[in-house]
């Protein structure tokens, strides 16, 4: 019996100094605290509420913005969404404010009835703040959006950037193509135009008069009698070898 017991022990004290068994151990440690942290999360993300800024006033950065919404409650992040491109271009050459405007915002509050609170107190209320302020005079705009989670608007804004760059390889790929027909329409350009210049070239080779060149004629020469010279030459040559007339 004594026996037994000590092999036992011994069997487990043996299991323990395993290190694969140690190993799997603090993994499956590790991975207790992470569910248990994800679900901490995941209750705190439950008791969180987002507002929505339909209209962000000009020079109002996501900086200031937590500022002064900090007086109300406390806030874990902000999103501020820039303006387009195009319309901040045009602005800076109108000679109005050449630095990054937004459009639109979100601000998670840490708990919901803060959210609801914020969102019942400065809907169409003035900013204020210093009279200094470029925004003293401007308006809030929230709405508190109800069972909206900061997750979903990440989800949103991936698949806007993802729609972003899609569109933008579409454009280029019709650039290139344009860009592509325009070259080849160049090449086919020069090659009539040389083509061209050879043919004009080859017509005025032709166009160029041939020079013939005529010399004077002699008559033949007659005698006395009327008899061509030639042919008396014909009749002395028949007679030397021996020809016949």
């Amino acid at each position: 019996m004594v026996e037994e017991e000590t092999g036992a022990s011994r069997a487990c004290c043996e299991g323990d100094g395993d290190p694969s068994l140690n190993e799997a151990k603090e993994k499956a440690k590790r991975k207790d605290k992470r569910k248990k942290r994800l679900l901490k999360e995941a209750e705190k993300a439950d008791k969180r509420g987002v507002c929505y800024l339909s209209r962000v006033p000009p020079h109002m950065d996501p900086l200031k913005l937590r500022q002064i919404l900090s007086q109300y409650g406390e806030i874990q992040r902000v999103y501020l969404t820039p303006e387009d491109p195009a319309a901040q271009v045009r602005r800076k050459k109108s000679g109005g404010f050449r630095g990054q405007e937004f459009s639109e915002g979100w601000v998670e509050f840490t708990d919901k009835k803060v959210a609801k609170r914020v969102f019942g107190m400065l809907n169409g209320e003035q900013i204020g703040g210093r009279k200094r302020s470029s925004f003293y005079y401007d308006l809030w705009n929230f709405k508190y959006l109800s069972k909206f989670k900061w997750d979903d608007l990440t989800e949103e804004i991936a698949y806007k950037n993802a729609t972003r760059e899609q569109k933008l390889a579409l454009e280029l790929s019709a650039a290139k193509r344009e860009r592509d027909f325009y070259l080849s329409k160049v090449d086919q350009s020069k090659a009539l135009s040389k083509i061209e210049e050879r043919l004009k070239k080859k017509q005025k080779v032709d166009m160029v008069p041939k020079v013939v060149r005529q010399f004077p004629q002699k008559k033949p020469v007659v005698n006395e009698s009327g008899e061509n010279k030639a042919q008396l030459s014909r009749d002395i040559l028949a007679g030397v070898f021996g020809g016949s007339s």
